[in-house]
């Protein structure tokens, strides 16, 4: 399909091609929109779809229905607080749609796509394309936002763009079960250490139930990489039966771990711990929180309903594990997310280092306001240092090349103040990069991002 088209060739102000509307490439064909900018947004599915997604709403949440931690004190919390500062348009919608889930923002995913979707199509200036984009459009003012699993097609023109991508890693999913097959009587409504509503279903095991379960997960047979597939993970998504690898206190520590989680039957900390969280409002769907798994289907349904209160589990969607590709950024982009090599080309979503949803839908807010600058004949402006936004762009293209793996939003990233305690630091760092988020949205903003022009 040719992507071409001079600026302006039907409206008085350039228009901007975005190609893919996940959440990287929604948010930023909102945020163009809300600018005034006429927007070209390319969408193959559901027409074309992936190996990782189900359905053809936009900004379909993959993974999880969770975005990870809420409170401005932890780095992904920090990093809504911006978004929310500058106007996401996401980040209202998932607040609009969000599902009990302690200190964590998670989302109705079904309903956080229908409204995404119907938000953006119905921006006046925004022309949906549904179709696929095989090649990047030589258009003036691109942003390439197509997911980490891209098609053959764009996947080879974005490889002899960059002269081969080279950098990839896996991304897994975790299981999703019918709440009315579950045995709630097993298990109890709780947070750790009593902090939230009791948002999660805690299903607790003994030692012998742990041994039962560990030994048939570290048995269990898992679906194979293919010949070519080098086996490489991010650590936040690693596969429940690779961490086991590690040895059984690697769950006991991690996705499992009892810590601040008292049985209210016994008074007794559990030996390990299975955490659910509720998939959608209406509480009929639940995630097993951390148990991504490349294990084939019937061993997952064999070896976790070893878990109490999983014994007669239906699962509604099986754990999977899908290739992710991401670009060497270091090399490539600037912080505003422009290819290097190409004004007015840029890149937003996972595809370029960043790690999480809301880590992608800062990238396709970068990379808009970039776009939008672009179009305006002006450089696109630096986001502050000292915000987690500015700092986690800054830290996915200045890497020393040959050691980058993609990176999700931590204080680590933002510059360190040299006294007081660790909570103090932190709350003296949320309030420095929120200071100056809002500075830069008065200094640099003249539209509402939120507004329909």
């Amino acid at each position: 399909m040719a992507t071409s088209r001079s600026p302006g060739a039907d409206n008085s102000v350039a228009r901007v091609t975005v190609v893919g509307a996940g959440l990287a490439g929604s948010e930023a064909a909102l945020v163009l929109s809300a600018s005034g900018t006429p927007v070209d947004l390319f969408e193959m599915r559901p027409g074309v779809s992936s190996p990782a997604h189900q359905t053809g709403l936009f900004a379909e949440l993959v993974c999880s229905n969770s975005l990870g931690a809420d409170r401005a004190d932890s780095g992904k919390g920090l990093l809504k607080a911006e978004l929310r500062t500058l106007g996401s348009n996401l980040l209202r919608v998932a607040d609009q749609v969000r599902v009990p889930a302690g200190k964590a923002l998670a989302v109705d995913r079904e309903a956080f796509g229908k409204s995404v979707t119907g938000t953006v199509r119905a921006r006046r200036n925004i022309r949906v394309v549904d179709a696929e984009a095989r090649t990047i459009p030589d258009d003036p003012v691109v942003i390439i936002a197509c997911g980490p699993i891209p098609s053959e097609e764009i996947s080879g023109s974005i490889s002899t763009l960059l002269g081969g991508m080279g950098l990839y890693f896996y991304d897994a999913i975790s299981p999703i079960v019918d709440a009315s097959s579950l045995d709630t009587h097993r298990g109890f409504f709780a947070d750790r250490y009593g902090s939230g509503s009791g948002d999660y279903l805690n299903f607790p095991m003994t030692r012998p139930e742990w041994e039962a379960f560990f030994a048939a997960l570290m048995s269990a047979r898992v679906v194979p990489a293919r010949e070519f597939e080098e086996e490489r993970y991010f650590e936040s998504c690693m596969p429940v039966e690779v961490l086991a690898r590690r040895g059984e206190e690697t769950l006991l520590f991690g996705p499992m771990r009892p810590v601040g989680l008292r049985d209210p039957r016994t008074g007794r900390i559990p030996h390990a711990v299975v955490q659910l969280r509720r998939e959608n409002e209406a509480g009929t769907m639940f995630n097993l929180v951390g148990f991504q798994t490349k294990l084939t289907y019937p061993e997952q349904e064999r070896v976790f309903s070893l878990i109490p209160g999983l014994g007669r589990a239906k699962f509604l969607r099986y754990g999977s594990v899908h290739r992710n590709s991401f670009l060497d950024a270091p090399r490539h982009l600037h912080s505003s997310m422009e290819y290097r090599n190409r004004k007015g080309l840029f890149f937003a979503g996972q595809i370029t280092g960043v790690e999480g949803y809301v880590e992608s839908i800062a990238s396709g807010f970068v990379a808009a306001v970039s776009a939008a600058a672009r179009v305006a004949g002006k450089e696109p402006p630096e986001f502050p240092e000292d915000s987690m936004i500015g700092a986690l762009m800054r830290h996915i293209t200045t890497l020393p090349r040959g050691s980058f793996q993609p990176m999700n939003a931590n204080f680590g990233l933002l510059p360190l103040p040299t006294e007081g305690r660790k909570r103090e630091r932190k709350e003296r760092q949320a309030n420095r990069a929120l200071s100056s988020i809002e500075d830069f949205r008065r200094r640099v903003f003249n539209f509402n991002p939120l507004c329909d022009t």
